[in-house]
Parts: C-alpha cells; sequence; structure tokens
C-alpha cells in the first residue's frame, strides 16, 4: 500500500517567509508548531505505511495457509473415498490409510488455526494504518490552517491548527491503544 503523503514543503516555506520579514512574534510560534506537526505526520506517515505493509503479508500468508489447508483436504478426501470403495468391496483398509487419514485431520486443524491468526493479524494492521492515515490528515490540516493563520494575520485561526494538532496525536495515541486489543 502507498503510504499518505505529506506534501507541506511549499506551505512550510511560505510560513518561515512570513515569520522571518514580521514583526509579529507569534508567526514565528505558528512556524515552529508547523515545522513539529509536519515532523510528525511524516513519522505518522511512515508508521502507517509500515503497519500496511505488514498487514498485506499476514493477509498473504494467511491466504497461503488456507491453500495449503485446501491442498490436505483435497488428499484427505481421496483417501477417505479410496478407504471406503475398499470397504465398500469387502477388502481390509491398512493401517497406513487410517493413520494418515487421522494425521491429515490433525494437521488440517493446525492450518486453519494459524490461516485465521494470520488473518486477525492482517485486520489489526489495517486498523492500526487506517488510525494513522486520520493522524496524518489531521497533520495536514493544521498545518493548513497555521499557512493560513499567518497568510490572514489572524491568530485564531493558529489555535484552530493547535485543535487539528492535537486530534493528530490522538489519532497516533488510539494507535498505539489498538496495538493491544484484538
Amino acid at each position: 500500500m502507498d503510504e499518505p503523503e505529506v506534501p507541506t514543503e511549499s506551505l512550510q516555506e511560505e510560513i518561515h517567509h512570513h515569520a522571518t520579514h514580521s514583526a509579529e512574534r507569534w508567526t514565528l510560534e505558528v512556524a515552529l508548531s508547523c515545522a513539529l506537526l509536519a515532523g510528525m505526520a511524516a513519522v505518522a506517515s511512515m508508521k502507517a505505511g509500515h503497519y500496511a505493509n505488514e498487514a498485506m503479508i499476514s493477509q498473504i500468508e494467511s491466504a497461503n495457509q488456507w491453500n495449503y489447508f485446501q491442498a490436505k483436504s483435497i488428499k484427505e478426501a481421496q483417501l477417505r473415498t479410496k478407504m471406503e470403495l475398499l470397504s465398500a468391496l469387502g477388502r481390509p483398509l491398512a493401517e497406513a490409510d487410517q493413520s494418515k487419514s487421522a494425521e491429515y485431520s490433525q494437521e488440517k486443524e493446525r492450518i486453519q488455526q494459524k490461516a485465521e491468526e494470520l488473518g486477525r493479524e492482517a485486520r489489526q494492521g489495517l486498523r492500526t494504518h487506517h488510525i494513522l492515515a486520520r493522524s496524518v490528515t489531521m497533520f495536514q490540516i493544521a498545518i493548513a490552517v497555521g499557512a493560513i493563520s499567518v497568510l490572514t494575520k489572524r491568530r485564531a485561526f493558529w489555535f484552530v491548527s493547535l485543535g487539528f494538532g492535537v486530534v493528530g496525536l490522538l489519532f497516533v495515541a488510539q494507535s498505539w491503544l489498538s496495538l493491544g486489543s484484538p
């Protein structure tokens, strides 16, 4: 999966330009807060991509396990058909066939458990990815609103920007908390 992009370079340059050429002190604070927000967005974006990749890998491994399960099921069905035919013809069943049939059943159970666990891991990684992608979005909005505050010279927009940044941080915290939940 693609990582969410954080195209904030031009906004950062514009904020920096206004901060260095403005007599108002708060524009420098806006520039610093936006720089921090951009750093947090970059880290969250990188982590979101990591969890998307991990989810994809787990999903592929789960599908491989289900294919292995199906192969064992086919072998078991063929063996049972053979045993049923021999039984219908009144021929004795080989001990090896009976033990192999039981072995297939046990293997299938183990394979199924592993496939289901990998599926859960994939879903968890995707949930974490989505939460982190939301945090990146909030950080990007915060940076944009910060730029608007400098361009319009309205300090209230900066506080709104900080609010979006806090929401982004809450999403990051939620992603950490979700890692422990099933």
